[in-house]
């Protein structure tokens, strides 16, 4: 298929309608991406990493040359050394991260290692409890996940109020997946790469290739019992691309569909578009549905899930609030002033646009959007410019500083106990949308913004 070809895709409100009738015989395959609003960085994220790590050891240079690695010089400089090297893949192809992790980490305990500390701290996002809290009203069965984190389990343990009513099969107990699945013991996790536990972790070109073959048969298999919706992962990985492929050549390939959630403007990957229009070709329903991230849509499936018991979702949005005292008032202000203690948030993003250009500090970033005059808001990070707007916007804004990748960022709560990029840029949003709906005018302050009616005639601030 040719990079223009046409691809069935559904909105997202559709697939949502559709997965409320049909949700418990459709399967879930996760990738990073489902992961990412958890804190757990991606593969992209680790990729350049590696570099840095390879050019320290290497090169042997103080770590505070290269330690930006969201300056585009870093990367230029990192990029050149990995070049020089010759025997790397080139920046994008698939094998790439795990080229990359074993030039690093050559031994597997090693490797292992790295992976625990990734991980270690990392709590479910609202995504993962959303999914556990199906699992438990039986619209989510099983989940197939290429990630090594334990966050589909410690969601499940959450909504649960206990452990071990997942069943977690890995590599080394891959034929206890078929055992588990035949008598229907829901839920079930599969870990196609292995747990961060387990001793063998397939995260190597070499172990790629060596994918467990019981597992394999086992998607391959179930691919003919269900349907599938594949979230947070973009296709590099060939061998769980093979096994898709292979699937479809059944003679009744995903009963009740194939849903591909893909965040942002640009096309899936050309062996994604393959395996969409095959499938259409073979009448399978589905296609690509387009979507923010994996919080969101699970958050929109859960709407439409009336009969559900959403206890630990509630739990889970009260720990996240941060409360803390007013503070007492002190000197003369010289006008009214009305002091709230806090301003209940029912919903706050828990990801944000990253974008690594070449663009300078905060404050060319705002002559940025201001010059371009569109709805975006944006601040400068060291991870690079974080943003909330579509990507054409966004693109447009940055599209004379070079830019060189964008993915999700994570906004962690603990980054919002301080004065963060990310804490600075959700206040904007908050105040945007205040000044919007309320008709209010906004004084900004360094670290605070004061909002004032812009009538005091308006009959709603005389209440």
């Amino acid at each position: 298929m040719s990079a223009d070809s046409t691809f069935p895709t559904v909105a997202a409100d559709d697939f949502a309608r559709r997965f409320s009738q049909r949700g418990g015989n459709l399967m879930w395959l996760l990738g990073a991406g489902g992961s990412a609003a958890a804190g757990i960085p991606t593969a992209w994220d680790m990729i350049w990493e590696f570099k840095q790590q390879l050019y320290i050891s290497q090169r042997r240079v103080s770590p505070k040359m290269v330690a930006d690695l969201a300056n585009p010089a870093v990367r230029r400089e990192l990029q050149s050394f990995i070049d020089g090297i010759g025997n790397l893949p080139r920046p994008g192809a698939p094998e790439e991260y795990a080229a990359l992790f074993e030039a690093v980490y050559p031994s597997e305990a090693d490797r292992r290692t790295y992976i625990a500390s990734k991980i270690s701290g990392a709590k479910p996002s609202y995504g993962h409890v959303a999914l556990a809290t199906m699992m438990r009203g039986g619209r989510a069965r099983l989940a197939w996940t290429t990630n090594f984190d334990p966050l589909i389990a410690d969601g499940c343990a959450k909504v649960y109020g206990r452990t071990g009513q997942l069943t977690t099969v890995a590599i080394e107990t891959g034929s206890l997946g078929r055992q588990v699945i035949d008598e229907g013991r829901w839920p079930v996790e599969v870990k196609l790469h292995g747990d961060f536990r387990s001793r063998r972790l397939k995260n190597t070109g070499d172990e790629l290739r060596e994918q467990d073959a019981k597992l394999r048969a086992l998607l391959i298999d179930s691919c003919g019992r269900w349907g599938l919706i594949v979230a947070g992962y973009s296709g590099r990985d060939d061998s769980i691309m093979d096994t898709l492929e292979a699937a479809l050549e059944r003679d009744t390939p995903f009963p009740t569909g194939l849903f591909w959630l893909h965040r942002g403007e640009d096309p899936p990957l050309p062996r994604v578009q393959r395996l969409l229009v095959a499938a259409a070709s073979k009448s399978v329903d589905g296609g690509l549905v387009p979507i923010e991230n994996f919080d969101e849509v699970l958050r929109d499936l859960v709407r439409l899930a009336e009969d559900l018991d959403t206890k630990a979702l509630d739990e889970l949005a009260s720990e996240r609030r941060i409360w803390s005292s007013a503070r007492r008032p002190t000197g003369n202000r010289g006008f009214p002033v009305v002091r709230l203690n806090a301003l209940e948030l029912i919903e706050t993003p828990t990801v944000c646009r990253r974008f690594v250009c070449g663009i300078g500090g905060v404050a060319e970033v705002r002559s940025a959007i201001e010059a371009a005059d569109l709805p975006v808001l944006a601040t400068r990070s060291r991870a690079g410019v974080l943003a909330f707007g579509s990507d054409h916007d966004v693109r447009a804004v940055l599209s004379a500083y070079d830019i060189e990748s964008f993915d999700l960022h994570a906004i962690e709560v603990r980054r919002l106990r301080y004065e963060s990029q990310e804490r600075g840029l959700l206040r904007e949003a908050l105040t945007r949308a205040l000044t919007r709906a309320h008709a209010m005018n906004a004084d900004r302050r360094r670290s605070s913004d004061l909002l004032t009616p812009s009538s005091i005639d308006d009959a709603k601030w005389g209440r």
